[in-house]
Parts: structure tokens; C-alpha cells; sequence
């Protein structure tokens, strides 16, 4: 095998020395393209085509990637991409000259071109440009990923956005509807009076949600600063400051886990508004979404995944105690206090802690039963207080608040609130949860004095909300992870740095999966400390043996299960077409993010069991020993030539 990837190497090698090569050999002839500084684009691709009837027999100036390339004699065919797609150039050595000519059947496949020429149709009706210029502007010293199986190693998308967008054009496409998105966000809400605001990222106490805060140092000041966790305390400052509607959006940062729902640093809104409560906040919600989905979209029905979401109907309006009792069977209105709560979740087998209270409870239960349930766009309102610290009390039910979350597809998309604005009460709820900080939550807020000083001033009735944009964007762009919307997701860094490699032990494999990093030399591993498990004495019959179903699987998504340290959720294609869930003790060992696309072997045929709520059909397979004493564990993972549900024997 060293063998075989030391001659991939070499090969590869040689390919990229070659394009060096003719980079020089362009310089010795005082052809530098990186000396270019500018190209006069007149169109994008798709403005030709779609103006075509007026454009034809008139000369137009492009300029992009060359992305395929046809040399036949005198005359050559290639595709060149741009921003709007790709538009075919028909090069002729009669029209651009013997000496262009040459230069231009040396081009690689990635080179940056401009072209300039003339618009007409092929016989087969295909809108082309035949060039009177082609100018190389940038060499392209890396081989790009092989034309028909594109870009599909999941991890490398996600690591090398550039390339991503280069080969899969949907994925240009999702950006480019996010960023509309933000735009619509924009225009919408300035037409409804708002102003929009920046407020501080590095904050001395990152409150306003229920997040674990990423801490630094402040050399200058020597002080110790969290990054923001939310926008909400100091936008309601400013409403204090009599600006009575503001929103922000802007980038906050939570020490958490990442899925396929969930990302450290991402995009979120808030606005809030004087004078206001929960319901002109759903109102306000329900108009903008509708009109965002109209606008990104151009349909107020759209789809994700196999549902089809109206976002043109009324949405449905549920409190959370009517929810739980809809798709739970409880009704936590008769549950009397905390400790009939408790035994309710032991019987469901809800996993809850001793500082848990009823209303803890019954937001644990609605998670369990309901949120996977509200596919429709669903308002989910009136918490407890016990997960509401900074919400106002419902006046004829004290011990639940006016807010709201907004369900679609399953997720909470935002959340609202009536916001308090009693300083007494503030206070009161600001000690709860130091005293659940001290009692270990690292999730809970601490005492904002300012904050205080800025509500015993006074602020007026106010509606607030927060919206996630990365899963707004992930709805409205039919993408099934947070990473498909975001253009550098974080990723785990690869365990050892390039510039730590010695250049013979490493080589470069390109090709149908991208350029990678492979390791040529073998690296010694020490196996003296390790113990494994004595082997079975018992033998076992063939038949014994045939009875379990060994398949290869495909990991299309995997998260951390809610509640559970240890749990991964993983959802597989086991190659029947029918999703498979598989649940695994095994996040001590890997994040999420690092199995995603993954080929793994699993047993497909044990009885189906229920952890944390949810069924889990099979076991995926993994190595374990002891190494000076310590367990450790490898997720058994093979060829990805391998298909979804081959069988083992």
C-alpha cells in the first residue's frame, strides 16, 4: 500500500510540477498573468444567455474559470465559469492568432481566462462565444477535483469552501439565497421602523441566554472578557435610551457542541420593540417569514426535506402545557408541584437533576414528545418561569411567562418574549440563577448590575425576539446541516499542521475526491501498554454466526443526543432507502462533525431500543482496549468505494 501512494505521489507531483513549468516558461516570455491587474467584464454568463436574441453578432467581453477544455486541431472548444453559471467559447487559431493559440491549448483546466468575442448559437442551439482574445489572468497551480464526480468528501467541502463552490454549483446557490435572505430581513424591518444597531461582541458578563461563554484576557485593561452569548441586554439599554425599535444582526459565540443544528460561533437576530407584547412579536414573525419565503423562494409553500411547509396559512398557536398534552398525554396543569413532576418524568424516564423544578420538567417533556411533532409553522407559547429568567410573568398564571417559540420543521426558529421590565423582579430572578451557577449550571446568567441601573431608570412595555439566520437559511435553502450554510464552518483541526510535516512524508492524492493530504511514511505505533479483552473460549456455529447482519452504512448525519454526555445520534443510509437511527455511547471518543459522510459497519437486525426517548435500530461497531488502564475506543470505519448495505461475511 506505501508503495501504491508513493506512486499516486509521484504522479501527482509531476502534474503540478508541470503546471509550475509552464507558469515559468509564461514568465520567461514576459506573459506573467499574475502581472495582470484588471479585466473589462461587459457580461456575466447567464446575461448573454438570456439576452441572446439581442445579443447575437455582437462582440462581448467575459472572463472566469476554465472548467472543461476540447483541443481539435485548428479550432478548440472550452466551458468558462463565472459568478451566474457557465457559458461555452469556441477558440479558433484563425481568429485569435498562431502564437494565442498555442498558449491557449498549454491552459489547464482551473486557469482563470478572459475572453472576448463574438455571441452566436451552435447548431445543437447551445449559446457560445467564438473569442477574437483569450487572456490567461491567474495560472492555476492545483488540480481541481475530476469534472463528473465533483467535490464530494463532506469534510473537505466543509475545509476547502473555495473548492466547494468552484465544483457544486447549488452550493453558490445557497449562498448566494442567504445573503437575499439577510438582505429581505433588512428591508423588511426598516419598512416597519427600525433601526439597525451594533452592540459589544467582548462583554465582561455574557448574558441573555442559557449558553456556556467562550472566555479571554484583555491584555490592555488586564481583565478577564467572555464573548457575547446573545444581543439581548444591551439592545433593551438602548430601548431604555428611548430608541423604541431596534434590531441587531450580528455573530454571537456559544462554548457548545457542534451537529448538524448547532455551530459555536453563528449569525443571530434580535429586535425589539416599545409598546409591545408576545403577540405583535408573533405577528411580526409570522408577516416576515412569509414574506422572506416569498421573496428567497418565490413561494410562500416550500419544502425540506420529504415535508412541503406552508408558510402562507395562519400559523397554528398552542401554549406549552396544551402541547405536552396533545403528544405527551399529560397534563401539567393538574401536576400539583416538583415532586409529582419528578415522578411523572421517572416513569417516562426522563432524565432530569436534583435543582430541577416542575416547570424545568415540563419544558423537559415537551422536548421529548412534542418538538419533533410540529413540522407546520407552530407558536409555542407561555413557558415556565423556571426557563425564563428574563421573560415577564403571565398576570393570571404567575408561575408561567409571556413568551414564545416558533416551530417549523421540528426546530425552534425563535424566541420571544414579553419582556420584563419590573427591576424588583429582574433582581429576584437574576439570584436564582446565580444560585443554580453555584450549583454548577455553567448554562445559567449572573447579576448584571448595569442592567439593573438601566431597568430601575425605566423601560417602557417591550416585545423581543431572537432569531437563529443560520437555521432560517438552512429552511429556506433546503440544507440539511448548519455547515451547508455556513461558508467556513468550525472544524476540528487536523491533528498534525502542515508545516509540521517533513516534505517526504507527505503526498498529495488529487483526483475524483479533491486534493488531500496523505501520509507516505509509516508512522511507528506503540502497542506495548496496550491490553485487550481475553479472547471467547466458547465457540460459536456458523449458523449462530449468519444470523446477524453485518452491512456497511453511510453516516448522512450525526448529533449529540440532548440531555446525554455520552449518546451520538446517528442517522444512516443502511442502502434500503429508509433512514436507519442508530444511537452510540461514544461522544467521549468523537464530535459529530468528524463522522459525517463516514463509511461504518453496523449490525442492522437487533430489536429496536429506546435511549433517551428515542429507538435505536442496530449497533454500530467498534474497537476497544485498555491502554495503562485507560479505555479507549475506535469507531470501525472502511472504504468509501465500499456501498451503503453491502453485506459482510
Amino acid at each position: 500500500m506505501s508503495e501504491v501512494n508513493n506512486n499516486q505521489a509521484q504522479d501527482l507531483s509531476e502534474l503540478l510540477q508541470i503546471r509550475r513549468d509552464k507558469l515559468a516558461d509564461l514568465q520567461r516570455r514576459g506573459k506573467d498573468p499574475f502581472k495582470i491587474t484588471k479585466y473589462d467584464v461587459s457580461h456575466h454568463s447567464e446575461e448573454v444567455k438570456k439576452a441572446v436574441a439581442e445579443l447575437e453578432g455582437k462582440t462581448v467581453s467575459v472572463a472566469g474559470r476554465m472548467m472543461s477544455k476540447r483541443v481539435m486541431g485548428k479550432a478548440s472548444f472550452c466551458h468558462v465559469q463565472d459568478l451566474q453559471g457557465n457559458i461555452q467559447i469556441y477558440v479558433a487559431r484563425d481568429m485569435i492568432g498562431e502564437e494565442a493559440y498555442a498558449d491557449f491549448k498549454k491552459f489547464d483546466i482551473g486557469d482563470i481566462i478572459g475572453v472576448k468575442g463574438e455571441v452566436f448559437v451552435t447548431k445543437t442551439g447551445e449559446t457560445s462565444i467564438r473569442a477574437s482574445e483569450v487572456v490567461l489572468l491567474s495560472k492555476s497551480l492545483q488540480i481541481l477535483p475530476e469534472k463528473y464526480h465533483g467535490l464530494t468528501n463532506v469534510d473537505l467541502r466543509y475545509r476547502q469552501r473555495y473548492t466547494d463552490l468552484i465544483m457544486n454549483p447549488d452550493v453558490k446557490d445557497t449562498f448566494i439565497k442567504r445573503s437575499k435572505m439577510i438582505s429581505c430581513i433588512r428591508r423588511y424591518l426598516d419598512a416597519q421602523g427600525f433601526i439597525e444597531v451594533e452592540t459589544p461582541m467582548l462583554v465582561a458578563n455574557a448574558g441573555g441566554a442559557a449558553a456556556r461563554p467562550f472566555e479571554t484576557h484583555y491584555n490592555a485593561l488586564d481583565e478577564d472578557v467572555r464573548l457575547r452569548i446573545s444581543l439581548e441586554l444591551y439592545l433593551k439599554r438602548l430601548i431604555v435610551g428611548g430608541l423604541e425599535r431596534v434590531y441587531e444582526i450580528g455573530r454571537v459565540f456559544r462554548n457548545e457542541g457542534v451537529d448538524t443544528r448547532h455551530n459555536p460561533e453563528f449569525t443571530l437576530m434580535e429586535l425589539y420593540q416599545a409598546y409591545t407584547d408576545y403577540h405583535g412579536m408573533m405577528d411580526l414573525t409570522e408577516n416576515m417569514f412569509r414574506y422572506l419565503a416569498q421573496e428567497v423562494c418565490g413561494s410562500t409553500v416550500i419544502t425540506y426535506g420529504e415535508n412541503e411547509i406552508d408558510l402562507g396559512k395562519p400559523f397554528e398557536r398552542l401554549t406549552m402545557i396544551d402541547a405536552v398534552k396533545r403528544y405527551a398525554g399529560v397534563d401539567f396543569d393538574a401536576v400539583p408541584d416538583t415532586e409529582a413532576a419528578k415522578k411523572l418524568a421517572d416513569e417516562r424516564g426522563i432524565a432530569y437533576e436534583a435543582r430541577h423544578q416542575k416547570g424545568d420538567i415540563l419544558n423537559m417533556f415537551f422536548e421529548e414528545y412534542c418538538e419533533d411533532k410540529l413540522i407546520q409553522p407552530t407558536f409555542i407559547m407561555d413557558h415556565p418561569v423556571d426557563v425564563s429568567p428574563l421573560t415577564k410573568r403571565k398576570p393570571d398564571k404567575p408561575d408561567y411567562v409571556e413568551r414564545f417559540e416558533l416551530f417549523v420543521n421540528g426546530w425552534e426558529m425563535c424566541n420571544a418574549y414579553s419582556e420584563l421590565n419590573d427591576p424588583i423582579d429582574q433582581r429576584e430572578r437574576f439570584k436564582a440563577q446565580d444560585a443554580a451557577a453555584a450549583a454548577g449550571d455553567e448554562e445559567a446568567n449572573h447579576t448584571d448590575e448595569d442592567f439593573l441601573n438601566a431597568l430601575e431608570i425605566g423601560m417602557p412595555p417591550t416585545g423581543g425576539i431572537g432569531y437563529g439566520i443560520d437555521r432560517l437559511a438552512m429552511l429556506l435553502t433546503n440544507s440539511p446541516a448548519i455547515r451547508d450554510v455556513l461558508l467556513f464552518p468550525t472544524m476540528k483541526p487536523l491533528d498534525t499542521p502542515k508545516s509540521e510535516k517533513k516534505p517526504e512524508e507527505v503526498g498529495i492524492i488529487g483526483g475524483a475526491k479533491g486534493t488531500v493530504e496523505i501520509e507516505i511514511k509509516d508512522e511507528p505505533i506503540d502497542f506495548s501498554n496496550v491490553q485487550i479483552e481475553p479472547l471467547f473460549q466458547n465457540q460459536v456455529d456458523f449458523d449462530t454466526f449468519s444470523k446477524s447482519d453485518f452491512r456497511a452504512v453511510k453516516v448522512k448525519e450525526c448529533e449529540a443526543v440532548k440531555k446525554s454526555k455520552k449518546l451520538l445520534k446517528f442517522v444512516l443510509d443502511d442502502g434500503t432507502g429508509v433512514d436507519r437511527v442508530i444511537l452510540s455511547g461514544i461522544h467521549e471518543y468523537y464530535e459529530p462533525e468528524e463522522l459525517v459522510g463516514k463509511t461504518c459497519i453496523a449490525i442492522t437486525n437487533l430489536p429496536p431500543r429506546a435511549m433517551m426517548g428515542i429507538d435505536s435500530c442496530g449497533m454500530l461497531i467498534s474497537a476497544v482496549h485498555h491502554e495503562n488502564g485507560e479505555e479507549k475506543l475506535h469507531l470501525l470505519m472502511v472504504d468509501p468505494h465500499i456501498p451503503a448495505g453491502a453485506k459482510l461475511y
